[in-house]
């Protein structure tokens, strides 16, 4: 299971289950019965058949559209409808069941013998009409409102390269004084007799050496070669800089096979984080959950981890 391809649409539509679950302990009804009150909650006999119609439609809506989401593959049908399709239908139907509630107050008997005249709603009630009409809109709008299409969890951190440093630190010994530079002959090197070579870094210019008593002046040290490509050379391809990162994307956008096939081979959908391993020009290889790998042609937008 991949939490993280939940949004935060799915994490309320979680919520409001739980919710609803809860207030199905909580008294729905209250009534005075023989100077005494007495209390039934959806679990009683007497308010059958608002449990199931309630309180397990909502917590099964909520299991089909977190498993359409983090655990079926992509676009996988059952009756010619996704899971997350079943789970928001049936969420509406806990929204109408939860409204409908709220207006029954005939109740053939409650076990005390007690009148409808003496009935009122308890905390239960209320609770149920609150959540269940909630759960019903968050699962309709989760899928057209951006804000409930962001993921619910960030997205993991990039790998650190080279041992750990994070990016754009600086390497140890680098840039500090008295270490040796990249480029800089090093001490005791090819053209320095023994002696420590100056440290440029603190913007001196190189003192000349005494000569030798009775002696030449050394020759003086070769130019370190430069690092620079030379020129009519072409620059080193950009794929050896690329560095991965997860992103999202905005709408559902289709990943094309790296054979250049026009059938895709998965859908990327909102709210789920992919891995861009390559980039071939404006396109970035992706990476889905399960693996498959594929070239996604359409980067406009996209929101990076």
């Amino acid at each position: 299971m991949n939490i993280r391809s939940l949004s935060r649409g799915d994490g309320a539509v979680i919520g409001a289950a739980a919710l609803l679950l809860i207030a199905s302990f909580l008294p729905f009804f209250s009534f005075d019965s023989a100077g005494s009150d007495k209390t039934v909650s959806t679990w009683s006999a007497a308010l059958f058949p608002l449990l199931p119609t309630v309180t397990l439609a909502a917590l099964a809506a909520a299991g089909l559209i977190v498993a359409g989401r983090a655990m079926v593959p992509a676009g996988r049908q059952v009756a010619g409808l996704t899971l997350e399709q079943w789970g928001t239908a049936l969420a509406v139907f806990v929204g109408w069941s939860a409204l409908w509630s709220a207006f029954s107050t005939v109740i053939p008997d409650l076990g005390g013998g007690a009148n409808n005249d003496g009935v009122s709603k308890g905390v239960g009630a209320w609770l149920t009409l609150v959540f269940g009409i909630a759960l019903a809109v968050v699962a309709v709008l989760s899928s057209r409102i951006p804000a409930l299409q962001a993921p619910l969890m960030g997205a993991p951190k990039q790998p650190q390269p080279y041992g750990g440093a994070p990016y754009g630190a600086p390497q140890p010994g680098l840039g500090q004084p008295g270490m040796p530079q990249p480029g800089m002959p090093q001490p005791g090197g090819y053209g320095y007799p023994g002696a420590p070579a100056p440290d440029p870094s603190f913007g001196g210019q190189p003192q000349p050496q005494p000569h030798a008593f009775g002696g030449q002046a050394p020759a003086p040290a070769p130019a370190p070669q430069s690092q620079q490509p030379a020129q009519g050379q072409p620059p080193q391809s950009g794929s050896s800089d690329f560095t991965a990162f997860w992103f999202a994307v905005p709408v559902p956008r289709p990943l094309f096979a790296e054979d250049g096939s026009p059938t895709p081979i998965a859908e990327l959908a909102p709210g789920t984080w992919y891995l861009a391993v390559e980039q071939r020009g404006a396109a970035l290889i992706a990476q889905t959950q399960d693996g498959r790998r594929g070239v996604l042609q359409d980067t406009s937008g996209i929101q990076r981890g």
